[in-house]
């Protein structure tokens, strides 16, 4: 677990408030659980199969997203809204390929989004915040801008569309992609010195299949272009992938 300072446990205690008061709205949305295959670390030096839950959760202005995190849509008009968010950043372990790297410490996301969606079936977005409660040196300033299209099918079934760049400055990249010299004598990993900007372009394409009253399966394939400074990384040109992939399946329940 990230270590909470101060001020990531004063946007929990305010944002758990708003959620509190909001919960007399009634909870609407989706929530169940699945299963993934995905890259460990940014890198995508290797890949795992986890268990994962699906959260896709509103309580009045107040949203609770696996993607997304904690968020508060605190302004509101005419399709647009803004306001906080805080998420959560997996750690690195550095065994295996990575084996000789500093270890990364889980850390917070928090900072503020805004986004525009005049319809329920598409929506433009973007986030900006800062990785604290890392290691000396861990963590920056990162965030990514998108666009997401909804559209019904044949059978009740509901696909979208969506596609994202995440972007970082150059504290944030080196967390993941850089190589000091210190490790690089450890590692077998070239010196590499990160620069900011942007990291990588998402496009996912999910699909939701009607089971029964109120239950669904969600799947979902993502494919990652790694771009930039976070591609020429020495760990991606040695051990990693430019190009990696991500499927995930779920069982959702519906609250309405």
């Amino acid at each position: 677990m990230f270590r909470i300072t101060s001020a990531v446990f004063a946007g929990f205690l305010g944002l758990w408030s708003v959620s509190q008061a909001a919960q007399a709205d009634g909870i609407t949305g989706e929530a169940g659980a699945g299963i993934s295959y995905q890259p460990k670390e940014p890198t995508g030096t290797r890949y795992e199969t986890a268990a994962v839950p699906y959260l896709d959760l509103d309580w009045g202005d107040v949203s609770l997203s696996t993607d997304d995190g904690l968020s508060w849509s605190a302004l509101k008009t005419n399709g647009f809204s803004a306001g906080p968010y805080i998420n959560y950043l997996s750690r690195r372990t550095s065994n295996g390929a990575l084996s000789g790297l500093r270890e990364v410490s889980s850390m917070a996301e928090v900072g503020g989004f805004v986004e525009y969606a005049p319809a329920d079936f598409w929506r433009v977005y973007a986030q900006l915040g800062r990785a604290v409660g890392g290691a000396q040196g861990q963590g920056g300033v990162l965030g990514k801008v998108g666009g997401e299209l909804g559209y019904p099918l044949a059978g009740g079934i509901i696909g979208s569309s969506d596609l994202m760049a995440h972007f970082a400055d150059r504290r944030q990249t080196n967390t993941f992609f850089g190589v000091s010299d210190s490790e690089a004598a450890a590692s077998g990993f070239r010196p590499y010195n990160a620069s900011g900007g942007f990291q990588n372009v998402t496009f996912t394409q999910s699909f939701e299949f009607p089971l029964a009253t109120k239950w669904s399966l969600l799947t979902s394939a993502s494919w990652v272009r790694l771009v930039g400074s976070a591609a020429n990384s020495s760990i991606v040109k040695q051990a990693g992938e430019v190009n990696q992939s991500q499927v995930q399946t779920a069982i959702s329940y519906k609250f309405n």
